[in-house]
């Protein structure tokens, strides 16, 4: 993911990549790795983005990781854009307190389809009864459910507490219905050759309604990173998902 967005930022005429950090790749010349035209060698640790007056760091890491950095960032002075998943309401409510001399963008997922998908899902949770959220990804990710998959069954569940119960009484196999988050049953695939894949199938009397979003590179997400690197300055405080920045309205629950 580090390649595409360096290969993101370089492309856009607004913004200039000045630092690359990677503990696991330090000292090799970027453009090795990425195929860029760029001098920059790749760094040990966030200290190169000091040196060079960096305004903003984007983080797609290891959610210990990523913890330990956006504290450093928000030390710093440093806007933060994360694509980190498996962050909870503490990691959120922390960085609420840190972010007060610079900024920083949360999102689950940076596809703005994937954002789509979830805002259109909320909206149309409260004319439905059941619903099953359905993520498959690439068989490197380790954590389950995914946060895209996740930010998902809480919005829905936001948007109704009407949710029918579930009629199973026996199971085969443990788990078979998968986890269940206030009504919402949530699905987790690992699958190789797969990138990242969501379904939302929302159920009521006679009708069913599918919302599916794939993306089948990593490219997909660049977009979304690209903007929310713009917008974070201007964005006081800890922004949580691409919503407010395509200026969609939070779905009344």
């Amino acid at each position: 993911m580090g390649s595409t967005v360096c290969r993101a930022v370089t492309d856009d005429p607004a913004l200039e990549l000045v630092a690359a950090v990677d503990p696991h790749h330090a000292g090799i010349d970027l453009c090795q790795v990425t195929g860029l035209d760029t001098d920059l060698t790749i760094a040990a640790d966030a200290s190169a983005l000091t040196a060079v007056g960096a305004e903003v760091a984007v983080d797609f890491t290891l959610v210990d990781a990523a913890r330990r950095n956006m504290s450093w960032c928000a030390s710093h002075g440093i806007h933060a854009v994360v694509g980190t998943s498996g962050f909870d309401e503490a990691d959120v409510d922390r960085a609420r307190g840190a972010f007060t001399s610079s900024n920083c963008v949360i999102a689950p997922n940076f596809a703005i389809g994937a954002v789509l998908m979830m805002h259109f899902a909320e909206m149309a949770a409260p004319w439905f009864e059941t619903a099953d959220v359905v993520e498959t990804h690439h068989d490197g990710k380790v954590d389950a459910p995914s946060g895209t998959a996740m930010a998902t069954a809480e919005r829905l569940v936001s948007a109704s507490s009407e949710w029918a119960e579930d009629p199973t009484t026996t199971t085969v196999l443990d788990s078979a219905r998968g986890a269940v988050l206030g009504g919402v049953r949530v699905h987790s695939l690992r699958v190789r050759g797969m990138v990242a894949h969501q379904e939302v199938v929302l159920g009521t009397t006679g009708q069913t309604l599918t919302l599916r979003h794939d993306s089948y590179d990593r490219a997909s997400f660049m977009p979304g990173v690209v903007l929310a690197v713009k917008a974070v300055p201007d964005r006081p405080g800890v922004t949580v998902g691409l919503d407010r920045l395509l200026g969609l309205d939070p779905v009344a629950g």
